[in-house]
C-alpha cells in the first residue's frame, strides 16, 4: 500500500509531502486499518479550513480525499503525523 500526505497553508504557507509504501513492513497491518480508517473520514474535496490552518490531501493506493485543522479525526491526525515523519 501506497499512503501518501500533501500538507498545505499554515502561517509560512510552506507546502510539504511525504509518502511511505507498506510493503515489506513488519507493521503493514497497522497502516493499512489506519489508513482505510483516515480514508474512510476523509472529504471528495477540499474542505474550507481557518485562517493559517493547514489542509491535508492524503492518498492511498490511488485513492484522495482531503480533511484540514482543527476539524481532523484522531485517525486522521495519527496517519498524517506518521507519515510526515517517517515518509521521504
Amino acid at each position: 500500500m501506497r499512503i501518501q500526505v500533501r500538507r498545505t497553508g499554515g502561517f509560512a504557507g510552506i507546502e510539504r509531502f511525504a509518502e511511505v509504501d507498506t510493503s515489506g513492513r513488519t507493521d503493514a497491518v497497522e497502516w493499512h486499518a489506519l489508513a482505510e480508517r483516515a480514508v474512510a473520514a476523509g472529504r471528495g474535496e477540499p474542505p474550507i479550513g481557518v485562517p493559517d490552518g493547514f489542509s491535508y490531501q492524503i492518498t492511498v493506493d490511488g485513492k484522495t480525499v482531503y480533511c484540514s485543522d482543527p476539524r481532523l479525526t484522531e485517525e486522521q491526525r495519527k496517519l498524517i503525523t506518521r507519515v510526515l515523519k517517517e515518509g521521504a
